[in-house]
């Protein structure tokens, strides 16, 4: 039946993104990440059930470029600003738990009679969180500004950091023996302090120019985007590290710019589709002749991430006086395994460093934990008062951070009005407000005016309003109005949908040119109208009715005196 269905590459591709549709459809009725579902089509296209896919070549090809672009994407979210700004607990909490994983779990995968080098890599495997997963409950349950969700974002930014530190380790190890590991190691810092000063010419003197120029067009910058990130990953492996290092330095060095969110944005849908083919890839290479023996190892090393991780979550956050509550809620999201485990483990496989028993009981751990973390994360709060009397031990009896933090009524510098759209009418009402003492964020994705109005100092993202990727990336949160200057209704009604699934909760006003556009606008539910032509009009029959009765009044008043002088004259004649 596989001969018949598919005839050629292009046919297998067709029935391969059908079978993934409608796994992935059954994943998310089931509330589960649709990338478990994507391991299970690859485990039922594979050899060892259906043997539908024989294009593999293809699909290990696209597989590189999904992990290419997901690697390039990390970079690109950690800004220079946000790693400064990441705050003791966070940095505390994932090096922590970072250290408390691998140790443990080194020693707990030695005992069960693995070799030293695939313990360290299960080991360093089991330390990873996935933040796509992560990011994407805590948003669905609109706790991603919560201050669990801030905590938990920022340690996941540290293990996102470690993860890509620990491939350039692991891929400068290769072929070399334990005589040769100082030399090696010697060889890396070399060729570190090389990349560093290279990735800092292009930060300071080329890239911000070259994106700018780029930046006119939506799609020249998503290509240059991609461009850069497989040239880089490229440049990574031929300098001895590792396609995946050098994706992530490409993406590093484009996050301190202006147009990250907007690249962010675009190269999100991009990255979910590539990652499609890695993760398929994946469940075909799966080797179920060894599978039988790593089912109890997995299970042991599923039960060590599901409660070890979130109690070392918890031991420190209590200890740096958070409640039980928040470091319960922050430790459930570190009660998994990544995607970037299994990333990290199948580049030992290449490297020659481990065997493919070690890929086989990362990825079972993989979709143990994932399975069980995500109705963990999703049903916390039950979860929470079950558990609650026993968690006192994580809480001191006075949690200073957490209450000093409940003083603050809003974060310091969150907008209480965002303006979309930039043009005459949105920057000056933005600096009008501005100037009253109101606190707002400017977006538009036209350079030239972001650049012209930073030169101008005011606060600004570069970006597509009509993009919910990019909303999400936004403030919303804390703010009380959305106002919409774009000049079409198409336009506005694509902006009041993506902000809808962004989760907005404020209030909107919306711009007008007609009264047409003012009815639409008026339909979908928008609170405020501003139309410029007739505000400005009003303004001005209202200024010039005040000047009018201005005049008036003084004339009148001066009126008496003349008529009083002028019957004394009549008089005297």
């Amino acid at each position: 039946m596989a001969e018949t269905l598919a005839h050629g590459p292009y046919a297998e591709f067709a029935l391969l993104l059908i079978i993934s549709a409608v796994a992935g459809a059954i994943a998310v009725r089931l509330r589960q990440p649709v990338l478990i579902a994507y391991i299970v089509v690859g485990i039922l296209v594979g050899p060892a059930v259906f043997g539908i896919v024989k294009a593999h070549d293809q699909v290990a090809l696209l597989a590189e470029i999904g992990v290419t672009v997901l690697l390039f994407v990390v970079g690109l979210k950690l800004d220079l600003h946000h790693i400064r700004h990441i705050g003791p607990v966070a940095l505390a909490t994932g090096l922590g738990q970072l250290g408390f994983t691998i140790v443990f779990g080194f020693v707990l995968i030695v005992l069960m009679g693995r070799s030293l080098m695939e313990a360290l890599y299960v080991a360093v495997a089991l330390t990873f969180s996935s933040t796509i997963i992560v990011v994407k409950l805590l948003s669905d349950k609109r706790e991603l500004d919560s201050l669990h969700g801030r905590i938990a974002v920022g340690f996941l930014i540290v293990q996102d950091v470690a993860v890509v530190l620990a491939m350039m380790a692991m891929s400068a190890l290769r072929g070399a023996g334990e005589a040769a590991i100082v030399e090696v190691a010697g060889s890396l810092v070399l060729r570190l302090i090389a990349a560093a000063a290279l990735m800092y010419v292009l930060m300071r003197y080329v890239l911000p120019r070259l994106v700018g120029a780029m930046a006119r067009s939506q799609e020249l910058l998503l290509i240059f985007a991609i461009a850069w990130g497989t040239g880089l990953a490229a440049l990574g492996e031929w300098a001895g590290f590792s396609k995946e290092a050098g994706a992530f330095m490409a993406g590093f060095s484009l996050a301190s710019t202006r147009y990250r969110e907007a690249m962010n944005a675009r190269l999100t849908g991009i990255r979910d589709f590539m990652l499609l083919f890695f993760f398929v890839d994946l469940g075909a290479k799966l080797d179920f002749s060894t599978l039988g023996g790593e089912i109890w190892p997995a299970v042991v090393l599923s039960l060590f991430v599901l409660i070890g991780n979130p109690l070392i979550v918890m031991a420190i956050m209590g200890y740096m006086g958070y409640r039980k509550r928040t470091g319960f809620l922050a430790g459930l999201t570190v009660a998994q395994i990544s995607e970037f485990s299994i990333v990290f483990v199948a580049m030992g496989i290449t490297l020659g460093h481990v065997g493919v028993e070690a890929l086989g009981l990362t990825t079972l751990v993989g979709l143990v934990t994932i399975m069980m973390s995500t109705y963990m994360i999703l049903f916390s709060q039950p979860l929470y008062e079950r558990l609650a009397p026993m968690l006192g031990v994580f809480e001191r009896k006075r949690p200073f951070r957490e209450l000093a933090m409940e003083r603050q009524v809003r974060p310091a510098g969150q907008p209480d009005i965002i303006i979309f759209g930039l043009g005459r009418y949105g920057a000056r009402l933005m600096q009008q407000l501005r100037g009253a003492g109101i606190e707002v964020l400017g977006v538009d994705f036209d350079p030239e005016t972001i650049r012209e109005m930073h030169r101008l100092r005011q606060p600004v993202r570069y970006g597509d309003g009509e993009d919910p990727n990019f909303l999400e990336s936004l403030p919303l949160a804390h703010a009380r109005w959305a106002i919409t200057t774009f000049p079409q209704w198409e336009s506005n009604r694509a902006f009041l949908s993506a902000l809808k699934e962004a989760g907005f909760a404020g209030r909107v006003a919306g711009v007008v040119r007609d009264d047409l556009h003012a009815a639409a606008l008026g339909a979908a539910g928008v609170q405020r109208v501003l139309d410029p032509f007739s505000d400005a009009a009003d303004y001005a029959a209202r200024s010039f009715a005040a000047e009018i009765a201005f005049e008036d009044v003084h004339r009148h008043e001066a009126a008496p005196t003349n008529l009083a002088e002028t019957p004394v004259k009549e008089k005297k004649q």
